[in-house]
């Protein structure tokens, strides 16, 4: 068993496997399709799921498969702790937690820090940017909201743990799970609590890791229970719940009413969005830590740990395999789709740009490590990694 873990849960999943082993020793608005791409998108990657909380960037005009290969380094930026965080991009700025307990805004054409903020702790969480407000989760057991211009803390909410889900921001609403196993909707512009559901917990404790997606009303999460919850958006009720063989670290993905989840079962799931409904599971063979990107058909995912690491693409209608490519160690990271092209990392160390109808390689750049989630806009790649740096890479 590698010890890479998850760039967003790897606490979560590290606890789960000391349980285990004591166990054996002893922003689319709610009224449009999730399918439909924001004009937004253009030039903004907004937060981790994008507003079509599909990974996928349909907008990207820049980079394709004939010239990806081109890319080079545009920049790179020092941090003072691993970087698990996925960058977002918004307006010529790229936000970016790290581990060394801060909260960075770069610019988005030469990595120039703009701002940094100081958290309580380790900030592991992708952000969420929404009406010139920053929204972020820490170790610390808090949310954020900052000005996304100068920094300034504009309020805080506690929650009862950790906070490794990364925000998700609809109508004016945050939505984010904790380790203390709540999904919490709050009121983005003051912080205040609208509602909570508890997930409850299991033999090795609580959490919802799982960064919520949102659509058409609905909010859609995973929790150490092993559980996959539909929630009410407005009230939090409870909708409906899947129930899969152990523990849902992965976040989802919607498209034309499917919700696409991993679970460390080494399953990867397509369900209705509308009632739960199992409608195909795909045997990855090791665990789905991240969520999957979905794109003209096809569902990308990751797979830790070996033997069968790699990146796999499957039909979205019948789960039937397409191509995999294999890594040389764990895919912790969601991947990311821009115009033909999937960019995704891996423990291996390197970051990779692939062919999204065939698998073959096109690019790859060492960067020692890369667990968080690449981010494509504009013809630029932005993307963390384990040697405490941000990326960027484009066009030479």
């Amino acid at each position: 068993m590698t010890s890479n873990i998850h760039p967003r849960t790897r606490i979560s999943k590290h606890a789960c496997l000391v349980g285990i082993a004591i166990l054996v020793l002893a922003a689319f608005c709610f009224s449009q399709s999730v399918t439909s791409p924001s004009s937004e998108v253009l030039t903004n990657w907004t937060e981790f799921h994008l507003p079509n909380m599909e990974r996928w960037n349909p907008r990207e005009n820049v980079l394709n498969v004939k010239n990806v290969g081109n890319l080079g380094l545009k920049w790179s930026f020092k941090t003072g702790g691993i970087v698990w965080s996925s960058p977002a991009v918004v307006d010529g700025v790229v936000y970016v937690g790290s581990l060394d307990h801060k909260f960075y805004a770069l610019n988005a054409s030469t990595g120039a820090k703009l701002w940094s903020f100081t958290a309580g702790n380790d900030v592991q969480t992708s952000p969420a940017v929404a009406n010139g407000v920053v929204y972020f989760g820490s170790w610390d057991h808090n949310v954020y909201a900052l000005n996304a211009h100068t920094g300034a803390k504009l309020w805080t909410f506690v929650t009862g743990d950790h906070v490794l889900s990364s925000p998700t921001v609809v109508n004016g609403v945050v939505y984010v799970g904790s380790w203390d196993g709540n999904v919490y909707a709050l009121n983005a512009r003051t912080g205040a609590l609208l509602w909570s559901y508890q997930t409850g917990c299991v033999f090795f404790g609580c959490g919802v890791s799982s960064s919520p997606a949102v659509a058409n009303g609905v909010v859609y999460a995973g929790a150490w229970t092993g559980n996959v919850y539909a929630l009410n958006a407005r009230t939090g009720a409870l909708l409906w719940t899947f129930p899969t063989g152990y523990i849902v670290l992965s976040d989802a993905a919607l498209a034309d009413g499917v919700v696409y989840i991993g679970s460390e079962d080494y399953n990867l799931y397509a369900l209705s969005a509308r009632t739960g409904a199992l409608l195909w599971k795909y045997s990855a063979g090791d665990p789905v830590f991240d969520g999957p990107a979905v794109a003209n058909g096809l569902v990308y995912f990751g797979v830790g740990d070996a033997p069968n690491s790699g990146i796999y693409a499957l039909n979205a209608h019948t789960g039937a395999l397409i191509w995999s490519y294999p890594t040389a160690n764990t895919v912790d990271g969601s991947p990311a789709v821009a115009n033909g092209v999937v960019y995704v990392g891996s423990d291996d160390g390197n970051l990779y740009a692939l062919d999204a109808d065939t698998g073959a390689k096109l690019w790859s750049y060492a960067a020692g490590g890369v667990d968080s989630s690449p981010t494509v806009v504009n013809g630029v790649v932005y993307v963390g990694s384990d040697d405490h740096k941000v990326y960027a890479f484009g066009l030479k």
